[in-house]
């Protein structure tokens, strides 16, 4: 699992069942991801208003996000309801817009709530790689082609296989070894 940040926008609830019969109810959201908890503020009515940002460190195991909405009152606060949101898609693809998601108390829907999920990744320095990398791969693969290079060399004088097409050089001339020789090859090339 990628280790990160999570950028979570608590944008809004709506159709949140209120709690208070007498007064309006002041919801509020304690958001949890693994062991780290954060509070939003305490808004007004049953379609509250945050549009928030929090912010979590992501590591091993964070595999949701949990949203626990509660009315706060003089006394003891009352529970709304929750929603619970996988973090594999905003994990894979990096952002998710603001979406509705749906609000339960005793397995009943209770209304929605908008978050917005961002991830980013920590970038990872070098020292983190292992001996098996890109970079690493490919050091070995090139010092194994040397010596793959180096078994195919024949026995001619300098190392080098010549074949017959190419013993003139690349500005057409004859090689040494055929001024050696005496005299110029015929090649396919030239004419009778």
């Amino acid at each position: 699992m990628p280790q990160g940040s999570l950028e979570v926008f608590l944008a809004s609830a709506k159709g949140l069942e209120d709690t208070d019969f007498l007064f309006k109810m002041d919801p509020y959201v304690i958001l949890t991801c693994r062991t780290q908890e954060q509070k939003s503020s305490v808004a007004s009515g049953s379609e509250p208003v945050w549009n928030e940002n929090f912010i979590f460190n992501v590591s091993e195991g964070a595999e949701e996000l949990k949203l626990k909405i509660m009315d706060s009152d003089i006394g003891n606060d009352d529970f709304v309801g929750e929603a619970e949101i996988c973090l594999k898609s905003v994990l894979r693809e990096g952002r998710i817009p603001p979406t509705a998601y749906n609000i339960v108390k005793n397995k009943e829907f209770c209304g929605e709530i908008k978050v917005g999920l961002t991830f980013n990744p920590e970038e990872r320095s070098f020292r983190d790689y292992d001996d098996r990398d890109e970079y690493t791969r490919g050091r070995h693969e090139s010092s194994h082609s040397d010596r793959d290079r180096a078994s195919r060399r024949d026995d001619s004088p300098r190392g080098r296989r010549h074949s017959p097409e190419r013993e003139r050089d690349y500005r057409g001339r004859d090689s040494d070894e055929d001024r050696r020789r005496g005299g110029r090859r015929r090649h396919s090339s030239d004419e009778d």
